[in-house]
């Protein structure tokens, strides 16, 4: 590929998947509310600047299949993020006068072995893709692979702090405290 199609190919890959983070955030600010929209946007912000990161650390070039991982990790953490934030919601629903950290930490506990499930099996298929795949998949599967595990904790780890920090700068009516 020439350098002026390259550049077009670029260019037209970091919209790709700035677009699919903004419909992911937007989704879930609709889906459930505001915060949890942008404790999403957040941590798929997190998630690709983390996996570009490590492409450029390990030196791999950025082709198609390295931009078709990149948009398979966005909808794999927002996956992840969804069925957090989804728990999160039903628990608010049963618990009103809980506080909202209680309920989050409650929340991931009951989503943590279907994540550690999901993210396990999917490591697995995804290292055999990387270790008997050949030369040409090893920069799509490197980048599942750092994706996957990255994914997993921003969905624990920064999505809901994100949700829990606005909650201390906007209460919501009828919840107590933090």
């Amino acid at each position: 590929v020439g350098p002026r199609v390259g550049k077009v190919l670029r260019e037209k890959a970091i919209l790709a998947v700035l677009a699919a983070t903004l419909m992911m955030g937007a989704y879930i600010w609709m889906r459930f509310e505001w915060r949890f929209g942008v404790g999403a946007g957040v941590a798929l912000v997190h998630d690709v600047a983390l996996v570009i990161t490590a492409l450029v650390v390990w030196n791999y070039e950025f082709d198609l299949t390295i931009v078709a991982a990149l948009l398979t990790i966005v909808g794999f953490s927002v996956n992840d993020t969804v069925i957090v934030s989804d728990r999160i919601r039903e628990n608010m629903r049963k618990d009103r006068r809980a506080m909202l950290a209680t309920i989050v930490n409650r929340s991931i506990n009951e989503t943590l072995s279907r994540t550690v499930l999901t993210t396990g099996t999917g490591l697995f298929v995804i290292l055999a893709l990387y270790l008997l795949g050949g030369h040409v998949i090893h920069g799509f599967a490197f980048t599942l692979l750092i994706g996957f595990v990255v994914g997993t904790y921003s969905s624990i780890f920064i999505a809901s702090p994100v949700v829990l920090f606005f909650e201390g700068l906007f209460p919501s009516p009828g919840r107590r405290g933090k």
